[in-house]
């Protein structure tokens, strides 16, 4: 990767940039604790103000830890009961956020551009889809129960790799996966997905702030946006009607998805 000499934008930030950032970043915490789309108005905003694109990627990882932050402190009613998956679960993560990271500082981005676009719809039309509900609960035997546990991992390995690489949508596909691999309501889906992303970018975060061209001035209004944002996302998740929940972040993912495909192809 070709790392930029100056990472500051062509001019020094105005007071209507930092109003921006603050804005982006309540917008950002807002969609990413809710369906995983913080990077969707983040990382434009951090172009607007000038950045070179590197630069506003490696910044949008850093600044989006506050999301993740307050999307966890607002998750813990949530939590509750999810310790033991959750403790086997965050190494997984970790280590996905450190592939991640090392793949954005050593590769270029045009592989990962198009084959998103495609995750990303499927990940969407299985969100919109109705969950037929879970009749009876019944004991999985020893090695169903070793592979459903794998595949989970497997997967959530590969899609923290992509969210520590970029991330803008990594939510979304964890979302899809553990609302139909696990079961759960979208309540509690919501909640694992934002431990399991924050970990990932935290873990990217402190790559970049080592090795990567981070303009702090915009971490810090960009951040607290985030922070507030993130905060009230959950609540929103925890009183809404969940289908119609559902059904918007689904519809979001597919536009995203598509204008995805545009740039891409």
């Amino acid at each position: 990767m070709h790392v930029p000499a100056n990472p500051r934008p062509a001019r020094r930030m105005s007071f209507w940039d930092v109003a921006l950032l603050v804005v982006a970043g309540v917008a950002g915490g807002l969609t990413g604790s809710i369906a995983g789309l913080a990077s969707v108005a983040t990382y434009p905003a951090l172009l607007l103000i000038g950045l070179p694109p590197v630069t506003a990627n490696v910044t949008n990882t850093v600044a989006v830890v506050f999301n993740g932050i307050g999307s966890v402190w607002g998750s813990r009613p949530e939590l509750a009961g999810q310790g033991e998956w959750i403790k086997r679960i965050i190494p997984v993560a970790a280590v996905g956020g450190a592939v991640g990271a090392a793949l954005l500082l050593c590769t270029p981005a045009e592989g990962f551009e198009k084959v998103v676009p495609i995750l990303l719809a499927v990940a969407s039309v299985a969100i919109l889809l109705p969950r037929k509900e879970h009749r009876e609960a019944r004991v999985a035997d020893h090695r169903e129960h070793i592979v459903r546990v794998t595949f989970e991992a497997a997967a959530i390995f590969a899609i923290t790799i992509y969210g520590g690489y970029f991330g803008a949508a990594a939510g979304v596909l964890l979302l899809a996966l553990l609302l139909r691999a696990g079961g759960a309501t979208l309540a509690h889906a919501n909640a694992g997905k934002n431990v399991i992303l924050g970990v990932a970018n935290s873990v990217a975060a402190v790559a970049f702030t080592a090795l990567a061209p981070v303009y702090w001035p915009a971490v810090v209004p960009l951040g607290l946006g985030c922070l507030i944002g993130s905060r009230l996302g959950p609540i929103v998740v925890r009183h809404a009607p969940a289908t119609p929940l559902r059904v918007l972040i689904g519809a979001a993912g597919v536009a995203l998805a598509v204008k995805l495909a545009l740039d891409a192809y």
